[in-house]
């Protein structure tokens, strides 16, 4: 098979280390471009970043030179697709000129995920919309498109609420999470504010998820997304863990089912991904745990197989009634933040793209 050539963008960060750790062991892409901010270009990789996610950055990638936000060192190294890991205020101005040059933008960044035209994408829940794209490049009259990804909370929760959704219907949800720091970035909670601490609020994480959940379960209607009917309420917090968002969810569903029926619901669940056999795709998306303390950050957020999908799987526990609400459900719901919140859900978004012939 081909092999891409593609670039990172916000290469030094904390999403943009896991894109090249991710994507230095992929059958499918070569990293041939890093770049990242000025005070870093002209420099090598390993020489600027401040790497923490392992013992040191692969070494295909340590020894290439950042290089400058500009479209014209893509055309030089002919790169195929652009993965952005860039802070939204820089990513939405650039992301657009990255496709309007006819590259295929595969972002992390939140700047276009409200955007009509724009596919907010989990694979495994809405493979379909990425028709999104050919009414993105009518609406814009450019060559290349840019495909995001929800907020890292959005992702696991929607993960284990969409086999739900399709089987028994669901009128409302009630999210609190547990949010790791590594969803702040590298430098974004001091240590002096988060030990021994819970900070209880993430500046427009709820409306994130409220949002985005009822975007990712709509339609596609020929020209946009239908969103779902029902409605979502979040309370999110930031916590002492590193790696691994933790979510309580109450579920109201539209028809009464017992947490066996709901767990086996998801243990069953597969879906395009699965069935195309995408390398990103864990061979089981949703993994239901019986112990009643789990999951765990600590334990469960690696979950996932085979190797490169190490995290990519979303850990789901505790599956109970809730007497409180009309067919009510409540559970725990675990998924790495960075990995299937982020890194690992780009790449397999553009895993998606080229299967679906939409990246040649």
């Amino acid at each position: 098979m081909k092999k891409y050539k593609v670039c990172v963008c916000g290469a030094t960060g904390s999403v943009g280390q896991r894109f090249i750790q991710l994507l230095s062991k992929h059958p499918w892409f070569d990293v041939e471009v890093v770049m990242a901010s000025e005070r870093s270009e002209g420099k090598k990789y390993e020489d600027v970043v401040s790497w923490f996610i392992s013992d040191k950055p692969p070494e295909d990638v340590a020894e290439l030179t950042v290089e400058p936000l500009d479209i014209n060192v893509l055309k030089k190294y002919d790169v195929d697709l652009v993965f952005s890991a860039l802070p939204s205020a820089v990513a939405g101005s650039f992301e657009e000129e990255l496709a309007k040059a006819g590259y295929p933008v595969a972002s992390n960044a939140s700047a276009h995920r409200k955007d009509p035209d724009v596919p907010v994408m989990i694979p495994e829940v809405n493979a379909d919309h990425m028709q999104l794209i050919e009414v993105q490049k009518k609406n814009r009259k450019w060559d290349g498109f840019i495909v995001t990804e929800p907020n890292c909370t959005t992702t696991g929760m929607v993960m284990a609420l969409k086999p739900i959704y399709d089987s028994f219907g669901i009128k409302r949800v009630i999210v609190t999470t547990m949010q790791a720091l590594s969803g702040a970035g590298y430098r974004g909670v001091p240590s002096m504010a988060i030990i021994d601490n819970v900070i209880p609020y993430i500046k427009g994480e709820e409306e994130k998820v409220e949002n985005e959940t009822l975007k990712l379960l709509g339609k596609f209607n020929g020209n946009g997304i239908t969103y779902a009917d029902l409605k979502v309420t979040a309370s999110c917090n930031r916590v002492f863990v590193l790696d691994g968002h933790l979510e309580s969810m109450f579920i109201e569903m539209e028809r009464s089912a017992e947490p066996e029926e709901v767990a086996e619901v998801l243990s069953n669940f597969k879906a395009e991904p699965q069935e195309l056999n995408l390398p990103m795709a864990p061979k089981n998306p949703i993994i239901v745990l019986e112990g009643e303390d789990r999951p765990q950050p600590r334990l469960d957020r690696w979950a996932g197989e085979p190797e490169l999908a190490r995290g990519m799987a979303v850990s789901v526990g505790r599956i109970r009634k809730d007497p409180a609400l009309e067919n009510g459900i409540k559970m725990m719901v675990l998924s790495h933040n960075t990995v299937r919140g982020a890194a690992g859900e780009s790449i397999l978004n553009a895993e998606l793209a080229i299967a679906q012939k939409y990246i040649s």
